[in-house]
């Protein structure tokens, strides 16, 4: 066939999809920003970026150049201190923002790696910057979403200082549940995208623990667990179990992004 009568095909729709047309559009960036404004900020993303399980999206020490939000699968992120025993500090699930951590400095303060086939979009920084001191709205939300790093990262010293196995365990999966809530998924069964290690690594607890607590949730019918597969049966026991009376004298919250 003649070059000229090639069918048209456009690369954009089969390889990205407008903000203003992403599932994930209510729990991203663009509520930030008017619609008149929309396309400002879909002219900086670069979209769909693939990472198979295991994948690195960045390491830690390489130099900060994008935020990344999650399109689908999942991103842990963690920290290699020089005894090289690696540390989780938070997993990221579709809709939120990797690398708000790194604001400030020249290169990444962690690593980030897929924890299942993932792909996200990549927010060059220095163009988001600028584009937010146009537009106010953007700005008051990058903020808002740096504090919400920063306090998460507060809730969890104080889960991990003064909270038995069983109440970060339920605190956890009460965290994961509220997300996907916010996501328009149930919050009442969910996959975890997460390992029991890489869980028990993240709350401070061997595998063994994580496991236990999960199996005596299970047998006192307070959730039913198959493998990843979770299913809150009884959420006001869970959530007693996750706010002991005994240790609730810290008034720490469980929505947070790094308990999950």
């Amino acid at each position: 066939m003649p070059d000229n009568l090639l069918p048209v095909i456009s690369i954009r729709s089969l390889h990205e999809v407008n903000c203003s047309e992403c599932a994930l559009h209510p729990v991203c960036l663009p509520p930030a920003v008017d619609e008149t404004d929309l396309d400002q900020l879909e002219s900086i993303i670069e979209r769909r970026r693939t990472l198979p399980r295991g994948t690195p999206l960045f390491r830690q020490g390489d130099a900060f150049q994008s935020l990344y939000a999650v399109r689908s699968g999942a991103i842990k992120t963690c920290l290699t201190p020089p005894d090289g025993a690696e540390h989780i500090t938070g997993f990221y699930l579709p809709g939120e923002i990797v690398g708000l951590d790194s604001l400030g400095r020249t290169h990444h303060g962690s690593s980030a790696m897929a924890l299942e086939s993932s792909t996200v979009c990549a927010i060059p920084f220095a163009q988001l910057e600028t584009l937010a001191l146009k537009l106010p709205g953007l700005q008051h939300h990058l903020f808002k979403l740096l504090s919400a790093e920063i306090h998460s990262d507060q809730q969890l010293l104080l889960l991990l200082g003064k909270r038995s196995a069983e109440a970060r365990i339920t605190a956890f999966l009460l965290a994961v549940a509220t997300r996907h809530k916010r996501r328009q998924l149930s919050e009442n069964h969910f996959h975890l995208p997460m390992s029991r290690t890489d869980i028990g690594n993240h709350l401070g607890l061997a595998i063994e623990t994580v496991s236990r607590v999960l199996t005596r949730l299970q047998q006192t019918g307070v959730l039913e667990v198959d493998g990843k597969d979770i299913r809150i049966l009884d959420r006001e026991r869970l959530c007693q179990l996750a706010e002991p009376a005994a240790e609730n004298t810290d008034g720490a919250g469980i929505n947070v992004r790094k308990l999950s």
